[in-house]
This record gives structure tokens, sequence and C-alpha cells, in this order.
């Protein structure tokens, strides 16, 4: 509905001769045409980019999860080679978090 009362508008505008009104609706027209071919390449450029930055993060998140599960591996074959070391870690960790968290009180 808008629409037709806007064609309605324009054209009683076009009809009606006067050369400064014709020339501003044709300015009016050819900056919202810019306006929407800038637009529509920003908003391009900018999915891009998402996408690309999706896929970054995607392949860095798989290294990291790689390096973790690595990691893993070899501290469970590290304990698993020296069971003895291991638990004298683990208590040597869990002395040190005891004081550290008696020394917040």
């Amino acid at each position: 509905m808008a629409n037709s009362t806007t064609n309605k508008a324009s054209t009683s505008v076009n009809e009606s001769g006067s050369p400064m009104t014709e020339k501003a609706a044709a300015a009016a027209h050819q900056a919202v045409d810019s306006m929407s071919t800038k637009a529509a390449s920003a908003e391009e450029t900018i999915r891009k980019t998402a996408a690309e930055s999706s896929e970054a993060l995607h392949q860095r998140q798989e290294q990291i999860k790689h390096q973790l599960e690595s990691g893993y591996a070899r501290t469970r074959s590290l304990a698993a080679e020296n069971p003895l070391a291991a638990a004298g870690i683990a208590f040597a960790a869990g002395v040190l978090i005891t004081a550290l968290l008696r020394r917040g009180r």
C-alpha cells in the first residue's frame, strides 16, 4: 500500500514538470542506489571475513585439542612409568595448595 502511494506521489511530482524537482528526485534516487551498492559490498565483505575467522578459530580449536590430548597421554605414560614420583608430586601440590588456601583466610 505504501508503494502505491509513493508511486502516485512520484508520478504527480514528475507530471508537475518542475525541472528542479525532477533533478532533486533523480539525485536522490542515484544516492540511494549508490548507498545500496556500497552497503551490499560491505555486507559481502563482512560475511566473507566472518566465515574466514570462523574457519580459523575452528582450526585453532582442533590444534589445541590435539595438544591437550597429547599432553594428557604423555602425563599418563610418565605417571605409569614413575608411580612413586607421580604420587610425590601430587602430595606436594596438595600441601602447597592447602598452605596457600589457609594463608588466604
